[in-house]
């Protein structure tokens, strides 16, 4: 600001002393200043600091052309004179020596070159300074005395049209918890939840909706506001016309029966992109892969309060299935094994869901690290007037071995740990060689299995097996070799099947300890065994390793001879049956009922091993594993040629975790056909842990009726459920 040169002097001549520096405080800075000795009077006070006569030498000569650049003042001298700096007592210091000006105007040459020379430098990356700002201890204390602000939310206007709960779950005030830093926090959640508001009213069909946020202070709260959003939400606009502009179809409402939109109902997003959604999954579905949705265009009038609908359609040409086209690298799969897990056939209509279905299929092979199944346009006809839709099919294999390890322990079999290598796709395709061992206190053994998935039949197995086997059990201790060969038509995890079915071929040679009865002591014998087992099952229920409700009923047959001396032709049957009802979303009323006999032949012709026991995680939990039966003379169970048993169980589940209580009971006969007389009873409680692969099993059971030997508690840990 440019002072008056009268002001300026006014300003020069009352300022005859330098004034005193101020200290920390204010009462300080007057104890000082009174404190100071005045200063004697400058007798130069009331003459011009610098002459007429000096000042107007210094000027430069002025040109006629006033174009020319202005001339720098020369520096003769100083203008203004250097006095002395005055001394504590205000005297100047004799001693002191004088400033040379003609050094000092060096000296700031050489400094403004210095810094001209520092500017030609180029500019340090901003990566190289540091932008964190200082914070000083003042600025910590006063973000700490910062104080709170805490709000209530009220909200008007969105109960009533049942967005209040949709609004709670979205809110930016709500999530807030009530509590923000300032007010600016405030008010900017509060706007944010102005324009949410104003969303969720569109979205269902209120498209003049406003809303506005106030905030007021809490009387006698200090610290504490209420903020205000209220919503109006104006007039409902509901459906009017509704077009869609697509090329024909068969049948000719297909697009518009999959559109489930309504005249007259209002005009909700959800249920608009809904009923899109169901256009754009139908059309795949009745021959038209290739269809594409266009952009709707709803017009609204402000004066009806209705909206015309508009949806375009690109159907694309009605298909039918064609060829597989094979893409990737070494293919694991040729056309032809895909064709045999396909579910339809060339010129079937294109349905969507059959190609999710055999995507699937390859998936479950597990031969895979990536499957897909794309339709391709060829432009060739097909029947009924459709166009031939090739599909690619993109196959990348992934590793086919793989390790795989089990434990469980349980009382009277002990521990026991599992082991197998598989490899998935050494005899292609889907030729497997599976390798198991097995270590535990009381069995032992090993096993190679070829097997063949989709053998001819998608879901169709062939397998071929040799098992050597190490069984030392208080019933009997055997050493068996088993070949055995199987077709089986099983469920998997991917399709749970209603009806399933196996058959095959047992060949079975077998050394045993055996009590006999005539001996009156235990003898070895060995027993050569042709079984031809099968096996029926319905499965109503809906999951297969932790269903919660529907039944289960299964079959097993098993005609046998048993070649030991002479040969003795059975028969071995099993019929059971498993129930499963939802008391409520976590409570699952679970039940099991089996009963099983073996017509034909005299127990002590039989081989222990194939004899029926009772007993075990299985079977009567809390009792022994076999446990459950007749007795020899040294009370070893002996098996019998019947058996029966039940189990009830009450699964609640609550997260990952689940609390099981159970009642068991059952027991085995020496005669063919099961009796109802003589169970023994077990009841107990197991832990569940839930798990992607199946819920791990413990249970701790006791004898309810316990006999002389029976322990009083048993313990079983395994995966799945017990039944």
């Amino acid at each position: 600001m440019l002072v008056p040169a009268a002001a300026f002097a006014q300003t020069i001549d009352t300022h005859t002393t330098p004034p005193p520096v101020p200290s920390e405080g204010g009462d300080q800075a007057q104890a000082d200043q009174q404190a100071m000795p005045a200063q004697p009077a400058d007798p130069k006070g009331d003459q011009p600091v610098i002459p007429d006569s000096q000042f107007d030498a210094a000027l430069p000569p002025i040109t006629d052309d006033i174009e020319a650049p202005l001339e720098p003042i020369q520096q003769n001298g100083p203008l203004l004179p250097v006095s002395p700096l005055p001394t504590a007592t205000g005297q100047a210091n004799s001693e002191q020596p004088s400033v040379d000006v003609e050094q000092q105007d060096q000296s700031i040459v050489q400094e403004q070159q210095a810094a001209s020379g520092e500017l030609q430098q180029p500019l340090q990356p901003l990566s190289t300074f540091d932008t964190v700002p200082l914070q000083t201890v003042a600025d910590q204390e006063n973000a700490e005395k910062t104080p709170q602000v805490n709000y209530d939310v009220v909200v008007n206007g969105l109960n009533a049209i049942g967005l209040d709960d949709q609004f709670h779950d979205l809110s930016a005030l709500y999530d807030g918890k009530g509590k923000a830093e300032n007010g600016t926090m405030v008010e900017a959640r509060a706007k944010q939840d102005e324009g949410l508001a104003v969303r969720l009213m569109r979205s269902i069909g209120y498209y003049d909706a406003t809303a506005l946020s106030t905030i007021e202070r809490e009387p006698n709260q200090p610290g504490r506001v209420r903020v205000i959003v209220s919503a109006t939400p104006g007039q409902l606009y509901r459906l009017g016309t509704i077009a869609i502009d697509a090329q024909p179809t068969v049948p000719d409402d297909l697009i518009r029966n999959a559109l489930t939109l309504h005249t007259g109902e209002p005009i909700k997003a959800a249920k608009v992109e809904g009923a899109e959604a169901n256009v754009s999954l139908v059309l795949p579905q009745q021959g038209y892969p290739f269809a594409k949705l266009g952009t709707r265009d709803i017009v609204l009038d402000d004066e009806t309060y209705t909206g015309d609908y508009t949806l375009p359609v690109d159907t694309g040409p009605r298909s039918s299935f064609g060829a597989f086209r094979l893409r990737g690298k070494n293919p694991v799969f040729s056309e032809k094994h895909i064709a045999l897990l396909a579910r339809f056939k060339p010129g079937d209509l294109y349905d969507v869901r059959e190609v999710d279905d055999l995507r699937k299929a390859l998936v479950a092979t597990g031969l895979f690290s990536t499957a897909s199944v794309r339709p391709v346009k060829t432009g060739e006809p097909g029947p009924d007037g459709t166009e031939i839709a090739d599909l690619q099919v993109r196959q990348v294999a992934g590793p086919p071995r793989t390790l795989a390890a089990t434990a469980g322990y349980s009382t009277g079999e002990g521990f026991k740990l599992e082991g197998s290598w598989t490899h998935r796709n050494l005899f292609p395709p889907e030729g497997a060689l599976i390798l198991t061992g097995t270590a535990g206190s009381q069995e032992q053994g090993a096993s190679a299995t070829f097997r063949r998935s989709n053998a001819g039949r998608r879901d169709k197995t062939f397998s071929l097996g040799l098992a050597l086997d190490h069984n030392n059990y208080d019933a009997y201790d055997a050493f068996t070799s088993t070949l055995s060969v199987r077709w089986a038509y099983d469920s998997t995890p991917l399709w749970q099947k209603k009806l399933t079915y196996a058959y095959g071929a047992e060949l079975v040679g077998t050394n045993e300890s055996v009590y006999d009865f005539d001996k009156g002591e235990r003898v070895r014998r060995t027993y050569g065994i042709l079984a031809l087992p099968g096996q029926v099952l319905f499965d109503r229920s809906d999951d297969l390793l932790n269903p919660t409700r529907g039944y289960r009923l299964k079959l097993n047959l098993s005609p046998e001879t048993s070649v030991q001396g002479a040969v003795h032709p059975y028969a071995r049957t099993m019929v059971e049956a498993t129930g499963y009802y939802p008391v409520m979303d976590n409570l699952v009323l679970a039940g099991r009922a089996r009963a099983g006999s073996i017509l034909g032949i005299d127990r002590n012709a039989l081989a222990p091993s194939r004899r029926y026991y009772g007993g075990g995680g299985g079977s009567v939990r809390g009792y022994g594993y076999q446990r459950l039966g007749p007795f020899d003379p040294n009370g070893d169970p002996i098996g019998g040629r019947s058996l029966n048993e039940f189990s009830i169980e009450a699964r609640y589940r609550f997260g990952n975790y689940g609390i099981v209580p159970f009642l068991d009971g059952g027991n085995a006969y020496e005669s063919s056909m099961p009796q109802f007389d003589h169970l023994h009873f077990g009841a107990g409680i197991g832990g569940r842990l839930y798990t992607n692969f199946g819920p791990l099993r413990i249970d701790v059971a006791t004898p309810l009726n316990p006999r002389k030997g029976d322990g009083r508690i048993a313990l079983y840990i395994s995966i799945g459920q017990a039944f």
